[in-house]
């Protein structure tokens, strides 16, 4: 019997996940939770096997963190994210985080409980669109940013200038303008605005 934990900050998706899992041989919804701090507690008390976790969990927490968190205690249950969001940056800091998986809500309910199957048995699981982003990325090695273009693009999300930024890592104005040049062309931005912006979005930042 898997042992469920459904995690996510709307209790009308919690109750239509139960009704949905409901029937299934095998799975058994052992446990809610609304926010980060009570997924964490559940897991803490619970014998938990997956849990299904919301990426927004509104005021009680990222769904992210929680993930972390739970990963980090001994013997912790797998993680299966399941969400509306598929950017980038959210399907990279989940499973920096620790998901086994992750899903959208769209997803028929047979995917699902197969999903929560394998994610029990420690298998990856990932929706197509979430594994077609993925090995495009692998797909693009040009487009990643260097350890020195991240620094740069971290000093420009705090706001400094490039003689700040300069001045910071002992390099020229020149240089910084070079890498900036580079950092526009991989991230096809126009603006140290839109630079961050799409940094955030492919959680680089």
């Amino acid at each position: 019997m898997i042992r469920l934990l459904l995690v996510d900050d709307h209790p009308v998706v919690r109750a239509g996940l139960r009704a949905v899992l409901a029937p299934v041989d095998g799975i058994e919804v052992t446990a809610e939770a609304a926010t980060a701090a009570d997924a964490l507690a559940a897991v803490q008390r619970d014998d938990i096997d997956v849990v299904l976790m919301d990426l927004r969990l509104g005021s009680g927490g990222d769904g992210v963190e929680a993930t972390e968190s739970i990963r980090a205690l001994p013997n912790p249950p797998r993680v299966l994210i399941l969400t509306t969001y598929e950017t980038d940056g959210d399907i990279l800091r989940a499973v920096r985080a620790g998901a086994t998986g992750y899903l959208l809500k769209d997803a028929d309910p047979d995917v699902l409980v197969r999903a929560i199957s394998s994610a029990a048995a420690g298998e990856t699981v990932l929706a197509p669109p979430v594994a077609a982003r993925l090995l495009g990325r692998m797909q693009s090695p040009d487009t990643a940013l260097t350890r020195r273009e991240l620094e740069i693009v971290g000093r420009l999300a705090d706001g400094d200038s490039n003689r700040d930024i300069a001045r910071a890592l002992t390099i020229s104005e020149a240089t910084v303008k070079s890498h900036l040049v580079h950092i526009f062309d991989k991230l096809g931005a126009d603006s140290r605005t839109r630079v961050v912006a799409e940094a955030s979005r492919r959680g680089l930042l």
